[in-house]
This record gives C-alpha cells, structure tokens and sequence, in this order.
C-alpha cells in the first residue's frame, strides 16, 4: 500500500505556495466498481435450502440463485471460526491461527485463534482501495483473550479494516437476548422479545443503516458488507408463525428425507445422475463419538417422533425468517438501483449441526457440559421449541438428512462437514441466469474471488509486513463457461483429528471423528473416493488404487506442514477444558469486581466451574434495596446473588433443568453489611458434575444452606457474561425479569474467592482483597 507524493509547492509564504490533496484524501475506487454483499449463515447443509433440492424455502435466496448462480462443489473447513477467518484473510484456517473455534484454541502456531498480520484482512485492502467496509452479526474470529474491555483491539473488527461492527462476538448466542458488540464495546439490546426484538431483525436494521448512512454522504462510494446472522446455529429460535408454517413437514422422518431429497438434488443438477446415498451411520464403531450417532426413525416412540419432527421444524422456521430479513436488505438494493452492481455471495458456513446429540436438545448447554438430555423433560418444553423458554437444537439424524447424500455432518472432513450450498449473483458482471456450476472450490477461493470481481489486487505487504501469498483461486473463471475445468488442484481438510485431501477429483479421508479421544493418528484407516463421479462418497476405492492413496496421504503430510496444520487434536469435551485459555488467578485466587461496568466474557471471569468458591458483596441496605448484586449465566444455565421483596437469594440453575436451586434470607433492614455465598465441593457425579453443600451468610451467619449441583463446563457456549449490580441479556432466576438492576442502595466491591482458604471471617477476606485492589 503506497501513499501519493504530494505535487504542490511549499515556500516560505502560503501566498506564494500551491497546495495539493492528492496525498491525504482517501484512495477512490474505480468507477462503476461493485457493491459486495457477504450473507454467511452457519451450520447448513447442502440439503436443507429449497434452491438446492431442500424443503426449506428461502424465498430471497431463490430469487439470488434464480439472478445468478448456485455451485454444488463449494466446500468450508467443517466449522464456523476456522471457515470464518478464511472468508476474513483468504487463507487457510491453520495459517489463521483458526483450527478450531475460538474458544477451544490452544498455544501453538495453527491452533491460537490470533491472526497473524502477515495475514491481513481482505476489508483491510478494499477500505484501503477506496471501498467502505462493514461488518454485522457473527465475529467469532476475536481471540478468547482479547474478549474483555481491557485487552487489545486490534484483532477486533475495526482494526481488522472494518469502518463499523455491529453483531456478537462468540460463536453463538440467544436469538431473544443476544450479548452484543458495536465497534470496540459491548452493549445492551436495543428493545425486548416482547416489545418485537429478533437478533435476525436486529442486524437487518443495522446492515441498511450502514449502508444508507453511507449512501448518504458518498453515494459513488462502494461497499462491502459482511453480514453474519445467527442462524441456523443453535439457539434454533424464530417468530411463531415462520415455525407453524412447517408444521407436520418434518414428521415422515429424516430417513425420508434423504430418499426424498436426493432426487430434487438430482433433478436440479446440485447432484449428478447415479449418486447414491451413504449409511445414515457410515462409520464403524469405535471410531466415531456415540454422541454423534442417529437413532433411526423407527426405533422412536411417537412422543419421540413428535419430539424430533417439531425440532426441524423450528430450525426451518429459523432459516426462512432470517432469510426473509437479508431479502429486507436486498429489497432495498433494488429499490435504490444497487443491486445489479452488487456482487452477492450467499452461503453457510459448515454442514449441519450434529451437536444436538441422538435425542436433541432443549438447552444446547448440555453438549458442552457434557450432560445427557431427558426426552421426557425434551417433551415437557415442545410447545415453547423456538421460543425464549429454550435454547434448542435438533437431533442426529436431522443433521445427517439436511447433509444428504454425504457422510456424517459438522466437525467431520467428510463431504457432510465440508459440502456447503453457495449462490453468487452479479447481473452486471455475469451472463448466466439460473444455473449450476459445479466445478470444485472451497472457501479460501472467496476473497481471491471478490478482488478479482473489484479489481483489486493483494498487496505484497500491509502495514509494514510481507503478506503470506493467497491460496485459493479466484472462481469468477466459471460464472460465463460453465463447463470450464476446475482451475483448483488440491486442498487439505483437518478439524478437530478429522482429515481429509482433495486433489484433481480424488479425496482420501481418516475414518476418525472428532472430540473421541481416540489419539494413535498414525494409525488410522484412511478412504478412497473419486469424488468427481462419486459426490456422495459412497464408494471406497482403497483396494481398488491403493497407490493412488499413498500419494494423496503423502500430499495431505506435505500440505499440513505447509501450512501449520500439526499438531492434531481429537480430544474430548473435558481435554478441551483442559486446553482452553484461562485467565491467570492471582495468588490470593480472589477476583474484584465493580458495578457500573461491563460484563464479563465467562472465559475471562473467575472460573467457578467444577470448584469450590465464595462470594463476597459489600452492601449498604436501605428498607427499599433491590435488585441484582451479580449473574453470570441466563436461565438455561447460571447463578445469581440478588436482593428482592425484603429477602436475599442466591440461585443457581443448573442448566435449566427444574427445581431452581436457591437459598434465601432475610436482607438486613439498612446499614452496611457483607453478603456472601459459599459452595464446598465434595464429589463429582456422573457427568463431572458438582455436588456439595452451599451457604447463604449475612456477614459472619449462615442465613441458609443447602446441597446443590453445578456446572463443570461452561454456563453458556459463548456469551453470557458475568454482570455486577445487573443481569444482562436473559435472566438466570425465574424470581425476576430482565433489567432486575441493583437500586435503593450502596453495591460496593463484588469479591470472587476461588482460593482454597476456608469461609472463616467474611469481612475480614473483604478487607484483604480491597486492601489488595
């Protein structure tokens, strides 16, 4: 990036001086250079949208798909932040520092989750071209260090070349009460599920601010926008009547859905003639998780059945409202004459979720507390499905039918973790109307792709740092030649021990599923596919060309040392937890906290999961003090000190399953006082849960005790931070609604004691940690 040489004249005299803008003004695009506009669902399958043979119908997609183009051999890493940092730099995952999730990475070079600037942004060199830059909804490519307020931004979007961020930082949160972000902060939602609030709304009516905004004051100013809603990841949350629209649409069962949709995939050419379907449970036992395993439909009971179909259909209903409000921001294009120089690439992010386990879910929580979900409490809640009540996911199969024809789904390197839908729609930059192209890509190919369509080159070095060369190519080659040859030659696939290469039509593959703890990579049983003929990686070709397959394995080596892929991690839940990032806990093992201040993030917050730890609040109480003294969860998993109806509560949910736990006290009348609670671990139950006694204290007495249970992993996926004199976003106790902040009284220091020190002299520990702040 080169600044222009200033051509004026400089004297001693302005008088006698010329001056020249040239050098300080901002770089203007070419004229009549396109809009783009980024829509990146999450957890999709090639299956599941109506343009590419599935049921769901996606009325705005359609009509981008019938403008344009649909690819049926586009492909992701299998997972969201690893397939999101490619579409943020254009490399590949591990060369982000992305191979998995932000909030799983560990310390080493593929693996971190921090960006490196010799892999800047592709917003960083269009805002530099002369393009505005915005990002909306999802990030999930924000270090799990860097999530507080007093850590670094410069991987947060603005620094990562975006002029405005809107959205949410983690890799999920609740549709109804999302934990937001703008530009470099977290803040509250504008307005309540009951006063018409939907995330998917939300960030429709913040992505066409941007742009008016924009529009307004620099009407020949491009844009780029990249807009990530929240769907279709878990939460499955959406507006009653999107949900009811699919009602009894699902209840053939997800074995019919395969057989029926494969011949529509056929049919509209997303699939060529002759592929078959794969086993609804292609792999063998032992080298998959069971969590990953599909109950077949006609072993259910029709409770179950009832259960399961409902499930899709309020992930169904979620996709088409999103859907409905990218066609909000796409009306407006129209409108205003935008859209037919707007380059749109709508697609997903991976396959289709299996994280709902064999028996879905009411509280996807469960999955990352590593604790089975009950089908008759599953039932108790199937009228609420999709609404605030639950925080949902559908089961196995509906992973495995929405990924038809392929094996397995999310999290695997298998055609069902990496097979993705994608529709590219340029009216002025491309002939072709409605078609299929089907050469094979992948989603490093997306930024090549957009700066080839802008007509902006990757610069050899960005802020002062040589630039790691792109790898991908840019797929603008097949929007006029449809029959054009696949200009990629290979492309490696890892996530999470799963491996895979593709190379010239050929894909060998390890049957080892991620998060088995099975270890012993080098043994491994790999597969043979020749994929250009075999879509659906039905065939095993290994007897058949077993030399073939030594060199693609020889290749995938060569590759993964290329490109930092080693070490390979296939650990579970609890060896993930090990892994994590922690914050270093001071030796006195206590926390501080102030009210008037941000949340949280959980992973930085003191750690009270799966230990023992205290409490303690400084508090002066007046006759009329109410309100939340700390939160740290929502209602689907959590724990709450707080002040209500002359009494003081301590509850913890334990993710969400009925009774709520909670102890209660008289609150003292006025006066200065310290409120404290105390969990003593004792065991661990089945599911490494805690169990052990807790104690309620008004200074120095036990106002109330009792056995409860906590949680060992963590209160939410992401999100859901930890709150002082408020409860942000849901509540975690049903004793009070949202907004329950702390008033009529004096919320001092909120102490946080993870230390191994017994509960001794309340005051006392209060004093040594102020005396230590």
């Amino acid at each position: 990036m080169t600044t222009a040489t200033f051509k004026g004249k400089i004297s001693l005299d302005i008088r006698d001086s010329k001056p020249d803008w040239t050098p300080f003004l901002a770089k203007k695009a070419p004229k009549d250079s396109p809009n783009v506009l980024v829509v990146l669902y999450d957890d999709t399958g090639l299956a599941a949208w109506e343009p590419f043979g599935g049921r769901i119908e996606m009325p705005t997609l359609k009509k981008l798909a019938d403008r344009g183009l649909r690819f049926s051999q586009w492909h992701t890493t299998a997972l969201c932040s690893p397939t999101r940092s490619c579409f943020l730099t254009g490399r590949n995952h591990h060369q982000n520092g992305f191979a998995t999730i932000s909030e799983a990475a560990s310390g080493f070079p593929g693996y971190n989750s921090h960006i490196p600037p010799q892999c800047a942004s592709m917003a960083t060199v269009l805002r530099e071209a002369g393009w505005s830059t915005f990002w909306v909804g999802k990030n999930h490519n924000i270090p799990v260090d860097e999530w507080t307020m007093g850590a670094s931004k410069k991987r947060w979007p603005l620094a990562q070349g975006y002029d405005r961020y809107y959205g949410f930082v983690g890799g999920e949160t609740n549709n109804w009460y999302p934990d937001l972000a703008e530009d470099n902060h977290y803040i509250d939602q504008p307005y309540l599920p009951e006063q018409g609030y939907h995330l998917s709304k939300d960030l429709a009516d913040k992505a066409l601010e941007f742009i008016r905004d924009s529009r307004q004051t620099e009407p020949d100013k491009p844009w780029y926008l990249w807009f990530c809603p929240g769907a279709n990841h878990a939460p499955h949350h959406a507006p009653s009547e999107f949900i009811d629209k699919y009602r009894g649409r699902f209840d053939d069962g997800y074995e019919a859905y395969r057989e029926w949709a494969l011949p529509r995939m056929i049919e509209r050419g997303i699939m060529p003639k002759g592929t078959q379907l794969t086993p609804l449970n292609p792999m063998a036992e032992g080298t998959f998780s069971p969590a990953d395993a599909v109950r077949p439909w006609d072993t259910l009971s029709a409770d179950e059945k009832r259960l399961f179909s409902r499930m899709a259909e309020v992930y169904a209903g979620f996709s088409e409202y999103t859907d409905s409000q990218v066609g909000r921001i796409v009306e407006y294009l129209e409108e205003s004459g935008q859209l037919d120089n707007t380059l749109v690439i709508y697609c997903a992010d991976n396959g289709a979720s299996g994280e709902g386990s064999p028996n879905g879910s009411v509280n996807e929580g469960k999955f990352a507390n590593g604790y089975p979900d009950d089908i008759e409490q599953n039932l108790m809640l199937i009228d609420k499905l999709g609404s605030p009540d639950t925080y949902n996911h559908y089961p196995t199969g509906w992973a495995a039918a929405f990924s038809t024809p392929f094996r397995m789904f999310k999290r695997y390197s298998y055609q069902g973790g990496v097979a993705d839908p994608l529709v590219i729609s340029w009216p002025r930059g491309m002939r072709a109307r409605g078609q299929v192209r089907s050469q094979y890509h992948h989603c490093t190919d997306i930024v090549p792709t957009i700066l080839d369509c802008c007509g902006v080159s990757f610069p050899k070095t960005v802020d002062g740092y040589e630039q790691v060369p792109l790898p991908g190519v840019s797929m603008r080659y097949s929007f006029d030649q449809p029959h054009a040859p696949t200009r990629k030659e290979t492309q490696y696939y890892e996530m999470l021990g799963t491996r895979g290469i593709w190379h010239r039509g050929w894909k060998a593959v390890t049957e080892h599923g991620p998060m088995t703890d099975l270890g012993h990579f080098d043994k491994d049983r790999w597969q043979l596919f020749h994929t250009e003929v075999d879509r659906s990686e039905a065939r095993d070709l290994t007897e058949q060309y077993p030399d073939r397959l030594k060199k693609l394995i020889a290749l995938w080596t060569t590759e993964a040392e290329k490109y930092n892929v080693l070490p390979l991690s296939d650990l579970g839940l609890m060896g993930l937890l090990k892994m994590e990032f922690k914050p270093p806990v001071p030796e006195s093992g206590q926390f501080v906290y102030y009210p008037g201040t941000s949340e949280v993030p959980e992973r930085s917050a003191a750690n009270t999961h799966g230990v023992s730890f205290k409490v303690l609040a400084d508090i002066e109480f007046t006759p009329r003090t109410q309100g939340v003294i700390f939160a740290h969860g929502s209602r689907f998993g959590g724990h709450s000190l707080f002040v209500k109806d002359g009494k003081v509560y301590y509850s913890y949910n334990f993710l969400g399953i009925a009774p709520e736990q909670k102890l209660v006290g008289e609150a003292p009348k006025s006066g200065e006082h310290v409120v404290g609670v105390e969990f003593t671990k004792e065991r661990s139950g089945s599911f490494q849960e805690s169990y052990g006694p807790a104690k309620l204290y008004i200074d120095d007495k036990v106002v109330a005790q009792s056995e409860i249970r906590t949680m060992t992993g963590h209160f939410a996926i992401t999100g859901e931070g930890l709150c002082i004199g408020r409860d942000g976003g849901d509540a975690v106790s049903s004793e009070y609604e949202p907004n329950f902040d702390f008033t009529d009284g004096k919320l001092g220091r909120v102490v946080f004691d993870v230390g191994k020190d017994a509960y001794i002299d309340v005051e006392a520990h209060l004093a040594a940690a102020i005396a230590r702040d």
